[in-house]
């Protein structure tokens, strides 16, 4: 790669939001390093963002594994230019009962979720300050304001992520560097699918755009914003409800949207 344009890194970029935010920062000039862990759906991601101009570089990690994540790590700085963006938005979730899941499926969520992003974030947080310079974006989730019942660990992994970046926002607020959070509801992509909840109501109701969500998400990071509720207006007004709901009512809501065989009982409007 040349060093004709600033660098971005996205993780989690197969599909989705990443593979929107990857596609969408190439359309405001810059080069990408892109990562997700399978192959063939990298590859054609990396052929939709060169279709913006853009020189991208793919990176297959599994980010949940340590050494593969600091393998990553190399790989970025390997190209000797410093991003001036990273997105860390690699995520998964699971549905259903807490006590019913398999215990290592809920400790993947944990592990790519949670402790792959404080990984990163150590990592690409300490160049940036060295730098006195860069934006970093945590995709966390409206699921972060509320208790999440049948989807647990998923909800509390992004309460983790939704504090976290809100104290490093507060440790770096003397710095040039800025760190967003990034919080979208429900979205089209393949998410719920791959968390088993086909057979719920949030599962089957209609969902954001995943294209309308990255660019809500990447004009708040170049305002400096602190986290931005991105989406429809409806996922807006349910994050402003969030805000003064109890948490009790909103762990009864949420029970609703996800409970197993919701989606059974005409919820998908």
């Amino acid at each position: 790669m040349n060093d004709s344009k600033p660098l971005a890194v996205v993780t989690g970029a197969s599909s989705g939001i990443g593979l929107e935010l990857a596609r969408q920062l190439a359309e405001r000039g810059y080069d990408l390093i892109i990562n997700a862990e399978d192959d063939a759906r990298l590859e054609d991601a990396a052929r939709r963002i060169r279709a913006e101009g853009a020189e991208v570089e793919t990176v297959r990690a599994d980010l949940r594994d340590y050494e593969e994540a600091e393998r990553f790590y190399a790989a970025v700085t390997a190209t000797g230019r410093p991003p001036a963006v990273v997105a860390l938005n690699a995520g998964v979730g699971r549905g259903g009962a807490f006590l019913d899941a398999d215990l290592a499926d809920q400790l993947e969520i944990v592990d790519l979720n949670v402790r792959s992003t404080v990984h990163l974030a150590n990592r690409v947080l300490r160049d940036m300050a060295a730098r006195d310079e860069g934006r970093l974006l945590v995709t966390s989730s409206i699921a972060s304001t509320q208790p999440g019942s049948f989807q647990s660990v998923y909800n509390a992994s992004k309460s983790f992520l939704q504090s976290f970046a809100q104290a490093l926002q507060n440790e770096l607020k003397d710095t040039g560097v800025t760190i967003t959070s990034l919080m979208p509801g429900p979205t089209e992509t393949d998410f719920f699918h791959r968390a088993d909840m086909d057979d719920t109501r949030v599962g089957t109701m209609s969902k954001d755009d995943p294209a309308q969500v990255a660019r809500q998400g990447l004009d708040a990071l170049f305002a400096g914003k602190e986290k931005i509720v991105a989406g429809s207006a409806m996922t807006k007004a349910q994050g402003l409800a969030g805000k003064v709901l109890p948490d009790k009512l909103k762990a009864e809501a949420h029970r609703r949207m996800a409970e197993p065989g919701s989606g059974e009982s005409g919820g998908a409007g």
